[in-house]
C-alpha cells in the first residue's frame, strides 16, 4: 500500500500546530470512488476545529486531518459504484468528517457531483462550500422570496461573497456587511447596499426580512432587526463567548418569532450538480483570494485567520 501526502496536526493550537505528514493512501470500498485531489478551500470551521474550540465534537485523538471540500480527477471507482468513471472531474464535501487535505480521498458517491466545466479546480472549490451553504440557508432554511429585504453579514468572506450573489440571484433586495475596503468588491459581486461593519450601528440599517449571519458574535443584536415573519439562519455561533451563544440558542428557541436558525451543511449530488449548474450559465462566479500551495498551509491558515479575506482561500494539491 503506498502512501500519499495530508496535513495534519498532533494537538490544539495555532496555525503552527500544521504539518504535512503522510498517511496510507485510501483503498475505496465496493461503494465509494477514489478521487485524486487538485484543490481544496479553506474554510472557517477548520480554524475552529485546528484552536480546539469544537473539541467537545471532534474529541481529542491525534493526529487529526483536516479540510471537508475537493475538486479533482476520479482515480478509482469501487466495483458496485455505477455512473462515474475513472477520470471524471468532481467536485465534493466529505459531510460530517474532515480529511479532503490530502493526496487522495475515498468518499461515496452521493457526496461528489460533476465539477463545473468551464472552471479550473482551483476555481470550482473555491465556491463549493459557500455556495451550497449559501443555498441551504437561503432557500432551504430561510425560504427568501423575491423582493424581501437580504442582510448579509460577513460579505465578504468564503460564504458571504457566494451568499451575496445566490441573494441576488433568489430575487433579494441584498444588503452586505464587511470591512471598508472590500465595499467596492463586496458591491461588485451585486450587493445593493455594503456597508462597513466596524462604523454601521445595527440601529441604522432598518429591517430584514431574511438575516444570514456568517460572524458568529452579537446574534441577539442582529436577530432584533427582523421585521414581522422575518427569518434568520446562522452558519457558526460565537465561541469566544460560548455561555453567551448557549443563551442566544435558547432564548432563540423560545421566542419563535425571531428564532435563529443553525445548520451545518451535509450536501448531496443534487444540491451540487444544481450549484454546478449557476458557475456554468455564470450566475455565480468564483471568488479565490490566494492560492496556496500544500506546503505553505500554515501560512494560508495564518493569512486566513487574520480577516479582510475576499472569498476563498485555496490549497492547490494536484
Amino acid at each position: 500500500m503506498s502512501d500519499m501526502r495530508a496535513v495534519l496536526f498532533d494537538r490544539f493550537g495555532p496555525p503552527e500546530v500544521l504539518r504535512v505528514g503522510t498517511l496510507p493512501r485510501p483503498v475505496p470500498a465496493p461503494d465509494e470512488v477514489l478521487v485524486r485531489v487538485s484543490a481544496v478551500s479553506l474554510n472557517g470551521g477548520e480554524l475552529l476545529d485546528r484552536a480546539g474550540r469544537t473539541r467537545l465534537v471532534t474529541g481529542r485523538t491525534f493526529p487529526k486531518p483536516t479540510g471537508i471540500d475537493f475538486a479533482g480527477e476520479v482515480a478509482e471507482v469501487g466495483s458496485s459504484v455505477t455512473g462515474v468513471r475513472e477520470g471524471d472531474q468532481v467536485w465534493g464535501l466529505l459531510g460530517r468528517r474532515t480529511g479532503s487535505l490530502a493526496e487522495y480521498v475515498a468518499v461515496r458517491p452521493e457526496r461528489i457531483a460533476p465539477a463545473p466545466g468551464n472552471l479550473t479546480p482551483v476555481d470550482a472549490v473555491s465556491l463549493l462550500a459557500g455556495a451550497t451553504t449559501a443555498v441551504t440557508a437561503l432557500r432551504e432554511k430561510a425560504t427568501v422570496r423575491p423582493g424581501e429585504r437580504l442582510l448579509v453579514r460577513g460579505g465578504s468572506g468564503g460564504v458571504g461573497s457566494v451568499a451575496v450573489q445566490i441573494g441576488k440571484l433568489f430575487g433579494a433586495r441584498v444588503v452586505a456587511l464587511a470591512g471598508a475596503a472590500n465595499l467596492d468588491f463586496v458591491r461588485g459581486l451585486g450587493a445593493d447596499e455594503a456597508l462597513d461593519r466596524r462604523t454601521t450601528p445595527f440601529s441604522a440599517l432598518g429591517r430584514f426580512d431574511v438575516i444570514l449571519d456568517t460572524a458568529g458574535a452579537q446574534q441577539a443584536a442582529l436577530r432584533r432587526l427582523l421585521a414581522p415573519g422575518g427569518r434568520m439562519v446562522a452558519i457558526t455561533a460565537d465561541f469566544d463567548r460560548p455561555v453567551a451563544a448557549v443563551a442566544t440558542l435558547l432564548a432563540s428557541t423560545v421566542h419563535g418569532r425571531g428564532r435563529i436558525r443553525f445548520f451545518s451543511g451535509n450536501p448531496d449530488t443534487e444540491l451540487l450538480t444544481e450549484v454546478a449548474g449557476y458557475a456554468e450559465r455564470g450566475e455565480i462566479v468564483p471568488v479565490v483570494d490566494t492560492v496556496h500551495p500544500l506546503d505553505d498551509i500554515v501560512a494560508a491558515h495564518r493569512a486566513l485567520e487574520s480577516g479582510g479575506v475576499r472569498g476563498k482561500h485555496v490549497i492547490r494539491i494536484g
